[in-house]
C-alpha cells in the first residue's frame, strides 16, 4: 500500500501561474531566491495536522520518524531527512489506525463520508469522500489520475471485505500514507532553462501550504484553499489580505509556540536528566513546567502586549505553577496551574535566561555548565556558531580543590590551553554569569562555600551577574539580527549560507525600525521574496 502512495505522488498535478509580489512596505532590493526542497512533515506539523484533520480525540502514534535539528531547527532540518524503512512501517499503521478510527466514529465518518452508498461499491460517493479529504490533506485539489487509483483501491477493498466503509478505509489509510501528505511539494511554478531546473515563484497552493506551515504549524484551512484556487495568493493584495487573517486567527499561538519551541530547544527538556540526590527540587513535572513558563511568557509578550522581542531576556513578569515556584523561592500564584508572577528587583532572576529552561537544559546531570550555556547565548541567540571540539579534546572539568572551589577556578585551565582557548573564550566567560544558578536553576550565592563571581563581558558589554547580564544581551547588535535569520530559516527551511545577506539585512532593518515586535517580522517574511520565489537548482 505504501508503495501505491508513493507511486501516486509520481501523478503531476496542474499548477497555475505565479507572479511573484513585494511586501507592502515597499520594493525589496534585488535578490538572489534559494533553491526549493522537498519538505518532510516534522513530527509536530504531523500531529498537528491529523488533528485539524479528524479533531484532538483521534489517538495519534507516541512517534514518528525522528526529526533532524540543522542550525538549530527542525523546520531546517525536514528539508534534508527521508523517512526510513522502519519510518514507513510507523506512517503506514498510523495511516490504517487513523483510518479505522474515522470509519468507527459516527461523527468522524459523517463528517468525511457525506453520502450515502447506494451498494458495497459506489464508486462516486467513494470519490466525493477522497476528494474533500485529499484536498485538504494534500493541500490541492487531486489530479483526476490519483483520484481514480484511489477510487479503484477502496472498490477493490470494499468488494474483498463487503463492506463500503471497510473499503473506504483503504482509501483514507493511501492518502495519509501518501508522500503528498508527509511531505511538502513546494517546488516552484514552471520548468526553465536546461536540465530541468525550477525558477521563478511558488504557485497558489504551494503559497498555502508555506503559509499555513509556518504561520500555525499545520494544514491550510478552506478557505486559505479557496483563496488558492482563485489564484490569490500570489498576488500582492491576496496574499496580504490572507496573512493578516492568518495572524489574527488563535491557530498563530500554535505557530509561535513551535517557533520558539525549535528555537531555544524546548523540546529537548522531554529528556532532562538530574541527579535527584544534588537537585532534590527535581521532579517529574518540572520539565514540562518549565517549558510551559517560557511558552506562556512568550505568548503574554508577543500577543497580549505585541511587545518587543529583545524584552524576553530583560522582563520580571513570568508565569509560574507550584512546582517552579518552590524552585524559584517564591510564593505560588495558583493552587492549580499557572498564574502571572512579577519578579522582584533584588531577586537576581528575570527574562528567559533566568528560566529553569535554560538553565536546566543547559547544564549536566550533577553540576552546571559554563560552556553549554555560553555555547546558547553564542548559537542560539546572537546566530555565531561555536566549532565542535576536537576528537582528543579533554573537555573534563578539574574536581574541587581547596584552591578552585568555584567553577571560575576550575575552568581556568580551559582558557590557559591554547587548543581550548579559541572556543572557551568565547563561551565560558558568558556561561559563568549564570553560575548563580545551579544546574536546576535554584538561586545560590556561593559553592562549596566560596563566594561565586558571576562577573564578565560579553562583547565588549561588561555585567555583574546574570541580571545585568540579560540587558547586555537584550542590548547587543546580533541579537535582533539573528532573530530576523532564525525567522527567515523557520519560514523557509533553508540554511543560512542560501539566505541572500541584502535580504535578510532588509528585514533586519525593518523589524528594527518596528520596535522588535515578533509578529511584525512574521508578516513581513510571509509577503517577502525570500518566502514567494524560488531559486534554480544547480
Amino acid at each position: 500500500m505504501f508503495l501505491l502512495a508513493f507511486a501516486l505522488a509520481c501523478q503531476e498535478p496542474a499548477t497555475p501561474a505565479a507572479d511573484s509580489g513585494v511586501s507592502d512596505r515597499g520594493e525589496a532590493p534585488a535578490s538572489s531566491p534559494a533553491p526549493p526542497s522537498l519538505k518532510r512533515l516534522t513530527g509536530a506539523q504531523y500531529r498537528n495536522s491529523m488533528h485539524a484533520l479528524f479533531g484532538e480525540g483521534v489517538l495519534l502514534p507516541n512517534s514518528v520518524e525522528a526529526d533532524e535539528r540543522i542550525e538549530g531547527l527542525f523546520a531546517v532540518g525536514s528539508a534534508y531527512t527521508t523517512i526510513s524503512s522502519y519510518g514507513v512501517e510507523k506512517y503506514e499503521k498510523a495511516a490504517y489506525d487513523i483510518a479505522e478510527q474515522v470509519m468507527d466514529d459516527d461523527e468522524l465518518r459523517a463528517r468525511w463520508v457525506p453520502c450515502t452508498p447506494v451498494d458495497v461499491q459506489d464508486d462516486d460517493c467513494a470519490a466525493e469522500s477522497l476528494e474533500t479529504l485529499g484536498r485538504l490533506a494534500w493541500r490541492r485539489p487531486l489530479s483526476a489520475d490519483e483520484l481514480e487509483v484511489l477510487v479503484l483501491v477502496s472498490a477493490e477493498a470494499a468488494v474483498v471485505l463487503d463492506d463500503f466503509h471497510d473499503g473506504l478505509e483503504f482509501g483514507f489509510a493511501a492518502l495519509l500514507m501518501s508522500p503528498n501528505f508527509l511531505y511538502r511539494v513546494e517546488l516552484g511554478d514552471g520548468l526553465t532553462g536546461g536540465g530541468g531546473s525550477y525558477t521563478g515563484a511558488y504557485d497558489d497552493y504551494e503559497m498555502a501550504s508555506r503559509l499555513s506551515f509556518f504561520l500555525w504549524d499545520s494544514i491550510p484551512d478552506a478557505e486559505l484553499l479557496d483563496a488558492a484556487a482563485a489564484g490569490e495568493l500570489t498576488n500582492d493584495a491576496g496574499l496580504l489580505a490572507q496573512v493578516d487573517r492568518m495572524l489574527a486567527d488563535d491557530r498563530v499561538v500554535d505557530g509561535v509556540r513551535n517557533l520558539f519551541t525549535e528555537m531555544l530547544h524546548l523540546d529537548e527538556l522531554d529528556d532532562l536528566n538530574k541527579d535527584p540526590t544534588i537537585f532534590t527540587y527535581m521532579s517529574d513535572d518540572l520539565a514540562e513546567s518549565a517549558r510551559e513558563e517560557t511558552l506562556l511568557g512568550i505568548e503574554a509578550l508577543v500577543f497580549d502586549d505585541d511587545a518587543s522581542y529583545l524584552d524576553l531576556y530583560t522582563t520580571q513578569r513570568t508565569f509560574l505553577d507550584r512546582t517552579l515556584a518552590a524552585v524559584y523561592d517564591v510564593p505560588a500564584p495558583e493552587r492549580e496551574g499557572f498564574g502571572e508572577v512579577w519578579l522582584a528587583d533584588d531577586g537576581g532572576r528575570r527574562g528567559f535566561l533566568g528560566q529553569a529552561s535554560f538553565l536546566a537544559l543547559n547544564a549536566h546531570a550533577t553540576s552546571t555548565s559554563v560552556t553549554r550555556r555560553g555555547i546558547f547565548i553564542r548559537e542560539v541567540v546572537l546566530c555565531q556558531p561555536i566549532p565542535d571540539p576536537p576528537a582528543n579534546a579533554n573537555t573534563a572539568i578539574p574536581e574541587v580543590a581547596e584552591d578552585a572551589p568555584t567553577m571560575r577556578e576550575r575552568i581556568a585551565v580551559h582558557l590557559e590551553n591554547p587548543e581550548c582557548a579559541t572556543c572557551h573564550e568565547l563561551t565560558d566567560p558568558i556561561g559563568l554569569g549564570f553560575e548563580n544558578f545551579d544546574g536546576l536553576g535554584r538561586w545560590r550565592l556561593a559553592e562549596n562555600g566560596a563566594t561565586i563571581d558571576p562577573s564578565g563581558e560579553l562583547d565588549g558589554g561588561a555585567f555583574t551577574d546574570a541580571w545585568t547580564l540579560g540587558q547586555v544581551v537584550a542590548d547587543h547588535p546580533q541579537t535582533g539580527p539573528c532573530m530576523t535569520q532564525t525567522m527567515l530559516q523557520y519560514a523557509t527551511g533553508n540554511v543560512a549560507d542560501d539566505l541572500d545577506e541584502t535580504l535578510v539585512d532588509w528585514h533586519t532593518d525593518g523589524f528594527s525600525a518596528n520596535a522588535h515586535r515578533i509578529l511584525w517580522l512574521m508578516r513581513d517574511v510571509a509577503l517577502s521574496p525570500a518566502f514567494r520565489e524560488v531559486g534554480e537548482i544547480q
